[in-house]
């Protein structure tokens, strides 16, 4: 089993949504966050003053998967969530060692 978390421009959540749902992954675990990397965030004006914003917000993604799905899920991400720009995201892939569902208490690959 793979555990992939996903940053991505907010604006993209649906698109990443459909095209994960388009190759059958069940579910998602989406959070606002905010962060900053190579954009170190910017500045804005707001009633004529100028302020800096350090943090810029996001989407952070995360999937439970079978391992065999894992390459597929981060294409799926990859190409919907793409500009091309500064600030597009990251994936991570993890290994993941258990799983459970609490409802019916299955494990690992049923609990998925």
């Amino acid at each position: 089993m793979k555990y992939i978390i996903a940053t991505i421009k907010p604006y993209l959540l649906e698109d990443v949504r459909e095209a994960l749902v388009n190759i059958g992954v069940r579910g998602i675990t989406v959070t606002e966050v905010k962060g900053f990397g190579a954009q170190s965030g910017h500045t804005e004006i707001y009633r004529g003053a100028e302020y800096t914003v350090n943090y810029v917000p996001k989407i952070k993604l995360e999937i439970a998967a079978p391992a065999d799905m894992a390459d597929q899920i981060v294409e799926a991400i990859s190409s919907s969530a793409r500009t091309g720009k500064i600030g597009d995201g990251k994936i991570f892939v993890l290994d993941l060692q258990q799983a459970m569902r609490v409802r019916t208490g299955e494990t690992d690959g049923d609990a998925l």
